[in-house]
């Protein structure tokens, strides 16, 4: 068995650097750490901290081909982020123009959960502790 200490970060790529970068950290709030040109790429590699904690590698690449599927394919299906507050959370995506579902109460443990799309149609889930 190996001995894995947390998860170091999640990869994102998107097909639009700007919106992304912008979505990331002015309506979810990450913060840059470091943001990375690639020449013989074209592309980006921005990383990306929540609080003092490095969660997402943000990537770009020429047309990079579109997610096929929803969350329910084979691979990944969302990222959930914790919040203390849903409805001020919810009124804050509201604020900022973001499409998102209407809440659902988890049956397991009685919580409240929503779920919105990044740019490129990745599923975010927001799960109220």
């Amino acid at each position: 068995m190996l001995h894995l200490n947390k998860v170091h970060h999640i990869a994102i790529i998107c097909s639009d650097y700007a919106r992304s970068l912008e979505f990331y950290t002015h309506v979810l709030g990450f913060r840059i750490l470091a943001e990375h040109y690639r020449a013989e790429r074209q592309s980006y590699k921005t990383d990306l901290a929540l609080g003092d904690d490095y969660v997402v590698e943000l990537f770009s690449f020429p047309d990079p081909p579109k997610r096929i599927t929803r969350p329910e394919a084979a691979g990944l299906r969302h990222l959930a982020f914790e919040v203390d507050d849903l409805q001020k959370e919810v009124r804050e995506l509201d604020a900022s123009g973001v499409v998102h579902e209407s809440p659902r109460t988890d049956e397991y443990t009685g919580r409240q959960f929503i779920f919105f799309q990044d740019p490129d149609g990745l599923p975010i889930e927001l799960y109220e502790r």
